[in-house]
């Protein structure tokens, strides 16, 4: 028999709307993502190749973060500061200020470009890595392929002046995203307003972090700044808020005022016209389904990843979350063993569905058991 159970979830969703219909940015290209479903709210020629300037950095950032990782750097590890290097420490280059001979730290050298933006300083760290800055940027170009990136090649570590340095606002958004997921404890470093660098040979010099959303107070956590001349300004950045975060990633705004007052607007209009529902945690039971022949009367049912819905607050229908299952189902059963169907679907049609794994073992009761049963279904009708 098939069986089907509705979760007590009705929440609200239009499934084919324009978000871009009534709101525009000032940007030559533009995406809004919500972080925990992984829907777009949002895009503006999101594949249009651009020049990612010192959002590239990111990418520098994960590099070391995976070594850190995996045990191979570590942030009290200290890299000698060469003159190829300390060539960028210089009037026109975003600087951390090293000098050659210097030994730094892993950890200074991550806050002087996360923070500092230190061109610099991304010398340094992929010199220290990798031998050579384009040894490094090999790393960097098979890290952007693994992580879905196709639009992108990386041609240096800082960003700066280099035509074959290129991307997409969609691929720097998954950048963002994966950074965010897989290093959140590093990912603070991109939150900090402040570096100072006891530098060698004169006083301390402090900077603050270029990311102008940090100061505005509405909860933005991150992420990078971007300015060449041919690219004008971008930002990569992020916002979380009540348990919930959006990424956005803009490029083209034509001045830095325009850079800081359009992030905000984009983030700003995510958060007001859109909710986020969580349907299902992972590795919780969801529901009981029913077990026949079994030592338990039922079991319990998961999903093996997060599902989470962004719903447009204007337009509101109802969602459906139902269980589909044939039972009941028939001892024995393996933990894991996949024993029905989640899905999703608005006004009856299916929008997405995901397989229910059991959550325990379940044994057959023993040949006695098992004809009591059965003779008690036979004559009640009652399993």
């Amino acid at each position: 028999m098939i069986k089907t159970k509705f979760l007590t979830i009705l929440i609200t969703i239009l499934l084919t709307f324009n978000s871009n219909a009534a709101f525009e940015i000032k940007a030559r290209t533009a995406i809004l993502q919500d972080y925990l479903s992984g829907e777009i709210l949002y895009e503006k020629d999101a594949d249009k190749s651009i020049y990612p300037a010192s959002m590239t950095k990111i990418m520098t950032a994960i590099i070391a973060f995976d070594l850190i990782k995996s045990g191979d750097l570590n942030l009290d590890e200290k890299f000698l500061i060469s003159e190829n290097s300390w060539r960028l420490s210089s009037a026109g280059y975003s600087s951390m200020f090293i000098m050659v001979g210097d030994e730094v730290s892993v950890e200074n050298l991550l806050k002087g470009i996360i923070i500092a933006s230190g061109n610099d300083a991304c010398v340094a760290l992929a010199e220290g890595i990798a031998g050579t800055e384009d040894e490094f940027a090999i790393m960097m170009t098979a890290k952007a392929k693994e992580i879905g990136m196709e639009n992108t090649n990386f041609a240096n570590s800082s960003g700066i002046n280099n035509t074959d340095n290129v991307s997409t606002v969609r691929d720097i958004m998954l950048m963002s995203n994966y950074l965010i997921k897989e290093f959140p404890e590093e990912y603070k470093y991109f939150a900090e307003k402040e570096f100072t660098w006891d530098r060698t040979g004169g006083d301390p010099i402090s900077q603050g972090n270029r990311n102008p959303l940090l100061y505005k107070n509405f909860g933005a956590d991150g992420i990078k700044t971007g300015y060449l001349a041919v690219e004008k300004y971008s930002l990569a950045s992020s916002i979380y808020r009540n348990g919930r975060r959006l990424i956005a990633v803009g490029s083209g705004f034509n001045t830095k005022n325009d850079r800081s007052k359009e992030s905000s607007k984009l983030l700003t209009w995510g958060l007001t016209n859109f909710d986020l529902v969580e349907v299902a945690k992972s590795n919780t039971p969801i529901e009981n389904v029913d077990v026949w022949l079994g030592k338990k009367e039922n079991v319990g049912v998961y999903v093996k990843a997060d599902i989470y819905k962004t719903i447009p607050k204007a337009r509101k229908k109802f969602l459906k979350v139902s269980i589909i299952y044939k039972g009941p189902i028939q001892a024995p059963i393996k933990k894991d063993d996949v024993l029905g169907k989640l899905k999703i679907s608005y006004k009856n049609e299916l929008i997405e569905e995901y397989n229910l794994f059991a959550f325990q073992d379940v044994k057959k009761l023993n040949v006695f058991s098992r004809l009591m049963k059965s003779i008690n279904f036979l004559i009640w009708g009652n399993v």
